[in-house]
C-alpha cells in the first residue's frame, strides 16, 4: 500500500500507540457495562438469538480504523517523482592517432596489435558519452579517418574498419601522425584537448620532426598521450608478402624510440605508457579513461505529491458510518 510513498513526519506513529491502549480500556469497559442476571431455569421465557447485539462491536472497531488513518494522515505520507538533467561542464576533445604500419600486424598481441588496439580503443570511446572523438591514421604519411565528432557510432565503425593497407606509404612517421592531430584539435573551443598517439616502432618516415609537432600541440595547449605498443624482445613480426599475397612471418626485434615518446608526452604534460600485452594495453586505456574526466554538472528536481488528504476522507467516512450506524441499527444496543 505504502510501495513508493515517504511520510514527512514519521514521529506521529508514535501515536498509535494509543490503538492498544484503547483497545485495553474499551474491553474493560465493556465488561464493566454488561449486566448478569442469574436465574435458576429459563422456563417460561422466550429466548431469540440476535446478531445485532455481536457486531456492535464493529462501531468501535470503525472509530480505531478511523484514528489509525488520521495518525497516517498527520504522518504526512508522499510520493516523490525525481527528474534527472545532467550538463556537461567540461568537455573533451580527444584525437586517436593510431600506427596502421605493417609491423602492427605483429602477433606478440593476440590476435595481433591492431585488432587488440581496435578492440581496447573501442570500449574506450564507449566509455567516453560526453566527449567528442576523432580518428587519425599514420604509418609513412598520415591522413584524418575520422574528424572530431560526438557520435561514437560513427567513430567506432571508422575504427573497426581501420586495416593495414599498401596505399599508404610504408614506415612510421610519428612526426606527420602528431601533427594532422593537432591540426584537428587546434581549432577546437573545448575546455581540454588530449591526443592518444599510438606506435609501435620509430620514427622513420615523413617530413615533420616529431619534436616540432610537439612544440605545435603545446602551442596551442594539447596534451598528449603516448603508448609503445609491442612486447619485450622479439615478436613474430611481417617480413614478406608470399605469392598467394598473404603476410611471411618472422621473429623480429622489437624496436620502439620510447626517449621519444617520453619527450613528447613530457613536454606536452602527458604521460608515456608501454603495453606489451593485451592486458597491459587495457590497464592503459583504463588509465588514461580515469585521468581526463568529463566534469558532469546534475540537476535533480523532486516533484511532491501529497497523500493524506484521501486518507482524511476515507476516516471522516468511517467515522459518520459510525454515527450513522449508533443511532439507527445499534441504538438500541448502546
Amino acid at each position: 500500500m505504502f510501495e513508493g510513498i515517504e511520510f514527512l513526519n514519521k514521529e506521529f506513529f508514535w501515536l498509535l500507540l494509543v490503538l492498544p491502549l484503547a483497545i485495553v480500556w474499551y474491553i474493560f469497559k465493556h465488561k464493566k457495562q454488561t449486566a448478569e442476571l442469574k436465574i435458576s431455569s429459563l422456563k417460561g421465557f422466550k429466548i431469540t438469538n440476535s446478531w445485532l447485539p455481536k457486531l456492535k462491536h464493529l462501531l468501535f472497531v470503525l472509530r480505531l480504523v478511523a484514528l489509525a488513518l488520521l495518525i497516517t494522515a498527520l504522518a504526512r505520507p508522499q510520493t516523490v517523482d525525481v527528474s534527472t538533467k545532467t550538463k556537461t561542464t567540461r568537455g573533451i576533445d580527444i584525437v586517436m592517432a593510431i600506427d596502421v604500419s605493417a609491423s602492427m600486424l605483429a602477433k606478440d598481441l593476440s590476435p595481433n596489435r591492431l585488432e587488440a588496439l581496435k578492440k581496447v580503443a573501442s570500449e574506450f570511446i564507449k566509455g567516453r558519452p560526453n566527449d567528442r572523438i576523432g580518428l587519425v591514421e599514420y604509418a609513412g604519411e598520415s591522413y584524418t579517418k575520422t574528424p572530431i565528432t560526438s557520435d561514437k557510432a560513427i567513430v567506432i565503425r571508422s575504427l573497426k574498419s581501420i586495416k593495414y593497407n599498401n596505399i599508404i606509404e610504408g614506415g612510421t612517421a610519428i612526426g606527420m601522425g602528431l601533427a594532422t592531430s593537432v591540426n584537428r584539435l587546434k581549432d577546437s573551443k573545448a575546455t581540454s584537448k588530449v591526443i592518444i598517439l599510438l606506435t609501435d616502432g620509430v620514427n622513420n618516415s615523413g617530413f615533420i620532426d616529431p619534436k616540432i609537432a610537439s612544440e605545435l600541440a603545446v602551442e596551442y595547449d594539447i596534451k598528449t598521450y603516448t603508448i609503445g605498443l609491442g612486447t619485450n624482445g622479439t615478436a613474430l613480426s611481417p617480413v614478406g608478402i608470399l605469392p598467394n599475397g598473404a603476410f611471411q612471418y618472422g621473429r623480429i626485434q622489437v624496436e620502439i624510440d620510447e626517449a621519444l615518446l617520453k619527450e613528447i608526452a613530457s613536454v606536452t604534460g602527458g604521460k608515456y605508457f608501454r603495453a606489451t600485452n593485451n592486458r597491459k594495453l587495457e590497464e592503459i586505456y583504463n588509465e588514461i579513461n580515469k585521468l581526463e574526466k568529463t566534469e558532469i554538472e546534475e540537476f535533480k528536481f523532486y516533484n511532491y505529491e501529497e497523500k493524506y488528504r484521501s486518507l482524511v476522507l476515507f476516516a471522516g467516512l468511517l467515522l459518520l458510518l459510525e454515527l450513522l450506524l449508533r443511532f439507527t441499527v445499534f441504538r438500541s444496543f448502546v
